[in-house]
């Protein structure tokens, strides 16, 4: 294992409930200061206002955050300037807001995952992304479900390829798809 490379991008893959959000929070910490971006808006879904106050309980109180559900390379860009790390999580919540946005407007959801690989690639600190990885599920019954999960794979596939580090995180345990496993202390 080593440590975290100054100005990476490490992306951070895995299943529901997985550990993906635990790991990059205990990866994050050992760079401080640290701004967590999160994407996650939870308007009127109880579900979602419980999960947000979850994570917001699980992560420093001494992080500032940026809620930022759809301009996400603004935000980084901005971000970028006082923090060692920025925490994105998550794109897959980025996903499902740019398709909310911006519906069947391909070229409208292109630019914003265009302008995101960007931001990443410019970036003047270290920045770790957590997503779902959805290639290994059922195939979703309805249209709308199949647009969400293949925009989600597409985005993950773009920002992998600007990573240096992408791990996919299977009961809590970091495999290295690309690069290699950053040292990690467990809290």
């Amino acid at each position: 294992m080593q440590q975290l490379r100054p100005h990476s991008v490490t992306l951070i893959l895995g299943g529901v409930r997985s550990g993906k959000s635990r790991y990059a929070q205990n990866l994050a910490a050992q760079t401080e200061p640290v701004t967590f971006i999160a994407t996650a808006e939870s308007r009127n879904d109880t579900e979602m206002l419980l999960k947000i106050e979850r994570h917001r309980a699980d992560r420093p109180a001494t992080w500032p955050t940026i809620e930022e559900p759809l301009h996400l390379a603004a935000a980084i860009t901005t971000a970028s300037q006082t923090s060692s790390t920025i925490l994105v999580d998550c794109l897959t919540i980025f996903s499902a807001n740019l398709l909310e946005a911006h519906a069947e407007a391909h070229a409208a959801l292109q630019s914003e995952i265009d302008a995101l690989c960007k931001a990443l690639q410019h970036a003047t600190c270290n920045i770790i992304l957590v997503s779902n990885e959805v290639g290994s599920g059922v195939v979703p019954a309805y249209a709308s479900g199949r647009r969400f999960r293949d925009l989600v794979g597409e985005l993950n596939q773009r920002v992998a390829a600007v990573a240096d580090t992408v791990l996919l995180i299977v009961a809590g345990l970091p495999l290295a798809l690309k690069g290699s496993i950053p040292s990690v202390a467990a809290q």
